[in-house]
């Protein structure tokens, strides 16, 4: 490999863990940008999406494109991207190590612990009761539906490997399970279990990033990941729509 082609390589590697964790285009491109540029060369162009990272550098025959295949929320990750990218232009590590580093981060699996997802789950859920209404009726059954909700949403993502269908019977389950905590006196107020129990699952992130990149002026990424939040917003939606017009 040709010192250009591992340069490319390395920024194309940075970029796509990046994008594939979450990151906003914007910060994804001054990473890449800014690898380039500690490595010597004078002039990089960069095109990022949410599908792709393409990359060439000036006045020399070299280009690569990595294609993005999966997304997920790991903010861990672009921290650590962003940590290698400072280390290589302190100069505490060479090229070869930052590409060698890099590839070690993007096999590493940082997920958390099932169980302690559904503790966050539950500390996101329950305590909006007490937060914004005041009261702690409601806080057990939407603790105990939103956990459940997440576990499901969990469970299916990860063997059925289909997002939207995922949070669809999510918001079924979490719909019929307030509706019956309602009906046996567990519940006052079937909306706040709700809406509870639903907060685990609202993209909050992607759109956040959808904002931030149509901000930036990234008019493909910031359109594209606003059309996925809200995909999954409206498959939540749907869910508990099914659920109200039932009963």
């Amino acid at each position: 490999m040709t010192t250009d082609e591992l340069i490319i390589a390395t920024c194309l590697k940075a970029g796509k863990i990046m994008v594939e964790n979450g990151s906003e285009i914007s910060r994804v491109d001054d990473t890449m940008i800014r690898i380039a540029q500690n490595a010597g060369v004078v002039q990089a162009n960069t095109y990022v999406t949410i599908t792709g990272v393409m990359m060439s550098i000036q006045g020399r025959n070299a280009t690569q494109i990595a294609s993005v295949t999966k997304r997920t929320i790991d903010l861990e990750k672009v921290s650590q991207v962003n940590q290698l990218s400072r280390e290589f232009a302190d100069q505490r590590i060479d090229l070869p190590t930052l590409h060698a580093r890099l590839g070690q981060l993007d096999q590493a699996s940082r997920s958390f612990p099932l169980w302690l997802q559904l503790v966050g789950a539950a500390l996101v859920s329950g305590p909006l009761m007490i937060m914004f209404r005041q009261e702690t009726v409601n806080t057990w059954p939407t603790v105990v539906i939103g956990t459940l909700g997440y576990l499901v949403f969990y469970l299916l993502n990860r063997y059925l490997k289909i997002k939207f269908l995922s949070e669809l019977v999510a918001a079924l389950l979490i719909g019929f399970s307030a509706e019956w905590a309602y009906q046996v006196g567990w519940g006052t107020n079937i909306n706040d279990i709700i809406i509870g129990a639903l907060m685990p699952l609202v993209p909050g992130v992607p759109l956040t990033n959808a904002v931030r990149d149509i901000l930036a002026g990234n008019f493909v990424s910031g359109p594209a990941r606003a059309v996925e939040a809200l995909i999954s917003a409206a498959a939540l939606g749907f869910g508990i729509a099914v659920v109200i017009t039932i009963f």
